[in-house]
C-alpha cells in the first residue's frame, strides 16, 4: 500500500533526504523475520485465494469483506483498516484507477475489468504487505493484458536486483528500464517503501531513476515493500473527492504488483511468494 503520505508532487529537498538518512533504516532479526514471514503468508494466502475466486458480478465490497475474514481467520489483524482513516481491509482498484480505491457495494466488476487488489497483515507486532492485478473472468484487451504481464516482469525484474551490496536505484532502474522497454510509463507519484514493525518505514523504494532521495546500499536484514505501478498512457494521475483514490489524468489503464521482500546476503527472499501457500 501507498498512503498520501507517500505523495511526492514535487521533488524531495535535500533536508528531507538528510532527516530520512539520520533516521536510519531497521534491520530485522531472525526472529522478527520469522514473524515477517508468517504476516506475509497470511497476505499470500489471501491473495491467491481472491485471484481464484474473483469473478464477474461481485462487487470490491464482496473482495474487502472476504479478505478481511480470512485475514481475521488466520490470527492476524487488516494492516490497513483504519490506517491513516482508510475504511477498509483492501484498496480496489479497478481499469483507469491507480491506487487506494475503496471497496464499494456499488462498485460491480465486470469481464474483463484490470483490478488490482492490495492488501496486508499486522501479526504480533509485524507486517506484510503485497499487491496483484487480476483480469477479471481471466480474460480483457490484448492491451490490458499486455500491460498486466509488463508490470509483474517489471516488478520482478527489481526484485532481482536484491542483495545486499547492491543499491536502491539498481532496483528503480531494471524496473524503468522494463516498463519503457514495454512501451508503458512507471507512476512516479507513489512509491514502494520499507515495512516491518510499521506498515511504512524507511527507505522510500522508488520505481524510476532520481537524483532527489539518497541512493541507499542494500543491507541483510532490510525489508522492503517493491510495488511498480504502471500505466498504459501517461504517468501523471490525480486524486478523487474521496480524497483516496488515485486516478489516470487520461483515463487509460493502470497495472501494479507488489511484494515484501526480504534482503540476504547472498540475494533476497520473497516473503509473501504465493506459489508457496
Amino acid at each position: 500500500m501507498n498512503i498520501l503520505s507517500n505523495l511526492l508532487p514535487q521533488p524531495v529537498s535535500q533536508s528531507s533526504a538528510k532527516k530520512q538518512q539520520r533516521r536510519g533504516i531497521e534491520l530485522k532479526s531472525k526472529r522478527e523475520i520469522e514473524i515477517m514471514r508468517q504476516a506475509s503468508k497470511i497476505v499470500a494466502t489471501v491473495l491467491k485465494e481472491i485471484s481464484e475466486t474473483v469473478e464477474p458480478g461481485m462487487t470490491t465490497a464482496d473482495l474487502d469483506a472476504y479478505a478481511e475474514k480470512r485475514i481475521r481467520e488466520m490470527g492476524a489483524t487488516p494492516s490497513f483498516k483504519g490506517y491513516h482513516g482508510f475504511p477498509a481491509s483492501i484498496c480496489a482498484s479497478v481499469n483507469q484507477e491507480v491506487v487506494h480505491g475503496i471497496p464499494n457495494k456499488k462498485k460491480v466488476l465486470c469481464l474483463g475489468d484490470v483490478l488490482k487488489v492490495d492488501t496486508g497483515a499486522y501479526f504480533e507486532g509485524f507486517h506484510g504487505d503485497s499487491c496483484i492485478t487480476i483480469a477479471v473472468g481471466g480474460e480483457t484487451s490484448a492491451e490490458g493484458a499486455h500491460l498486466i504481464r509488463a508490470a509483474e516482469e517489471s516488478l520482478y525484474k527489481g526484485i532481482e536486483q536484491v542483495k545486499a551490496g547492491n543499491y536502491l536505484l539498481d532496483i528503480a532502474g531494471a524496473i524503468e528500464d522494463c516498463v519503457k522497454a514495454n512501451g508503458f510509463s512507471v507512476v512516479e507519484d507513489f512509491t514502494g517503501h520499507g515495512v516491518g514493525r510499521n506498515l511504512h518505514e524507511e527507505p522510500s523504494v522508488f520505481n524510476f531513476r532520481t537524483r532527489e532521495m539518497p541512493n541507499v546500499k542494500l543491507r541483510a536484514g532490510m525489508t522492503l515493500a517493491i510495488e511498480p505501478i504502471v500505466n498504459q498512457g501517461s504517468r501523471h494521475t490525480k486524486i478523487l473527492s474521496d480524497k483516496w483514490t488515485a486516478v489516470t489524468v487520461d483515463n487509460s489503464l493502470s497495472a501494479q504488483f507488489e511484494h515484501t521482500v526480504l534482503v540476504t546476503e547472498q540475494g533476497y527472499e520473497i516473503l509473501t511468494d504465493r506459489t508457496k501457500v
